[in-house]
């Protein structure tokens, strides 16, 4: 069955930090490229990072440059996001996506993350 699946998420506080994964069932991510999303309450859901297949090329949206960091090991069919100095407006469910043209776009069912004190 294909499939991904989101971990990693939990309750943390201002300043914290958190590790996300993503791990795909049923089919390889080499051949795509990985992406995280976020949607926050009455908002559409955002692009957070992406990474291209090996990983040599990522891409942040402005509000997480330099606290946030995209990574895969395909070895282990994985991806990651390492979020440091979280702020309670990165609150949310995190959801990752793989995408290739001409194949299908398989999506997570998300993680949450709550930033509070």
């Amino acid at each position: 069955q294909v499939r991904l699946v989101e971990s990693g998420g939990g309750l943390v506080q201002p300043g914290g930090s958190l590790r996300l994964s993503c791990t795909a069932f049923g089919f390889a991510v080499s051949p795509y490229n990985m992406y995280w999303y976020r949607q926050t309450p009455g908002n559409d859901r955002e692009l957070v990072a992406e990474i291209t297949t090996s990983g040599g090329r990522t891409i942040y949206v402005d509000a997480v440059k330099d606290r946030f960091t995209i990574s895969r090991d395909n070895s282990k069919n994985t991806m990651y996001l390492s979020m440091n100095n979280l702020e309670v407006e990165d609150t949310g469910l995190y959801y990752c996506k793989v995408a290739k043209t001409g194949r299908p776009v398989y999506w997570g069912e998300g993680t949450q993350v709550t930033v509070s004190s």
